[in-house]
């Protein structure tokens, strides 16, 4: 999983999550659990006829149950996530949540420049090296990323540097498909390198914190507070 910080909490149980989710599913798209429910009594029949066919009905019955709860939980699981996509398309922030939740040695730092309009770049380290990522019109985006990349250039010294933004734009990516992209990126750094790379970059002035997630539509960019002169 992509690094990020430990709020301590302790997070629910399995059956729990399953169920929260279910809930979600439920209220964000009614269809979603009858496809599931469809999928896994689709292979319990399946199993079941062909355990008739070949007269082992008493052997593939248990052997349906136990396929039909697989099938069931991987379509559940590529609903879910469907949904979670479309839920948070849109919303600033939204890649943020996508890239916390990749899978890997990714560290990601939200919002490390933005606009009042809500504009955000975001900044993953991995493998492949350093990607910024934006959420927002190509017309604006653009400047942010290439201010961000100036003030990394230094720090990342030969390492590369990718952009990467997000919309429906032409040439932006869509947020379901965020994480595939970053997982084709090539692997250009070791595991040390990666390290390396780190601490230098954490070691550069932080900027104005944002909150973490999703941010809801209509939220405004709070002033940074002014210097005071003595």
């Amino acid at each position: 999983m992509a690094n990020k910080p430990d709020d301590g909490a302790e997070r629910p149980g399995r059956m729990k999550q399953i169920r929260m989710i279910a809930k979600v599913l439920r209220q964000a798209n009614p269809k979603a659990l009858p496809l599931v429910f469809a999928a896994a009594i689709g292979t319990l029949v399946l199993f079941v006829v062909l355990g008739l066919v070949i007269g082992q009905i008493w052997f593939m019955i248990p052997l349906g149950i136990l396929a039909a709860v697989a099938v069931g939980m991987i379509v559940f699981g590529q609903v879910a996530q469907r949904t979670q996509y479309k839920m948070l398309a849109g919303q600033p922030g939204a890649a943020a949540s996508i890239l916390e939740s990749m899978r890997g040695n990714w560290t990601v730092t939200p919002a490390v420049s933005g606009n009042r309009n809500l504009d955000l770049v975001h900044r993953v380290v991995g493998r492949p090296g350093v990607i910024l990522v934006a959420e927002g019109p190509s017309t604006r985006v653009g400047q942010l990323l290439g201010a961000e990349k100036k003030r990394i250039s230094r720090a990342a010294q030969q390492v590369p540097i990718y952009d990467v933004q997000v919309g429906d734009e032409e040439g932006q990516i869509l947020i379901g498909k965020l994480q595939r992209h970053m997982m084709k990126l090539p692997r250009n750094l070791t595991k040390a390198q990666v390290a390396e790379l780190n601490d230098r970059l954490r070691a550069l002035p932080q900027t104005m914190q944002m909150p973490k997630g999703p941010i809801p539509k209509g939220a405004r960019m709070p002033k940074a507070p002014k210097p005071r002169i003595r």
